[in-house]
């Protein structure tokens, strides 16, 4: 135990607070994806990257035997592995609307991040992040404002019952009154 490689575990720390970032913003929203698996997420992608690079320079070249390997092929790995754990965040409701996306992509990002600091590019994780929490806290804020008249409409499904047809021509002009758009 006295060989500790520090450097790996400041890479291990920086990528969890990382992930705990993101995780976070998951868990302030209260999506199903918050801090555990986003950090547990960013650490993992980040250990497997280490292992990844490390072990692609651990064998020694020999006469009988030539091995090369890909430094970042282990890495490769784990956006098809995140693909597979963000896919399962989307659900498709019944009225086919769908949801979870944002958040199979913060998985995704979380992942992108772990390996990121894993192959040491600190500065570039960091500025990751930052943009990651700026796209989905502050961009939607703005967008609300200053964006385009579609991004500020909000489109909702109502059903109304009725039990005299008379009271529909009241509803339907009050609906209007208040600028809101029937489609059907």
């Amino acid at each position: 135990m006295e060989n500790i490689d520090y450097d790996i575990l400041i890479k291990l720390g920086i990528s969890a607070i990382f992930g705990l970032i993101i995780g976070l913003e998951r868990e302030l929203k209260r999506k199903p994806v918050g801090l555990k698996t986003s950090l547990v997420i960013s650490v993992v992608s980040c250990l497997l990257t280490i292992v990844s690079i490390e072990s692609a320079y651990m064998f020694p070249d020999s006469d009988n035997v030539k091995i090369t390997m890909d430094p970042l092929r282990l890495a490769a790995q784990i956006v098809s592995g995140i693909g597979f754990l963000g896919a399962g965040v989307i659900l498709r409701r019944g009225n086919d609307s769908i949801s979870g996306l944002t958040t199979a992509a913060m998985i995704w990002g979380a992942a992108g991040i772990g390996i990121a600091v894993g192959a040491g590019f600190f500065i570039e994780a960091l500025a990751g992040v930052v943009l990651l929490i700026i796209s989905v806290e502050l961009v939607p804020y703005v967008m609300k404002y200053i964006g385009p008249k579609q991004l500020r409409e909000k489109e909702i499904s109502l059903q109304l019952f009725m039990r005299e047809k008379i009271q529909i021509e009241k509803v339907i002009s009050f609906i209007m009154e208040k600028k809101y758009i029937i489609r059907r």
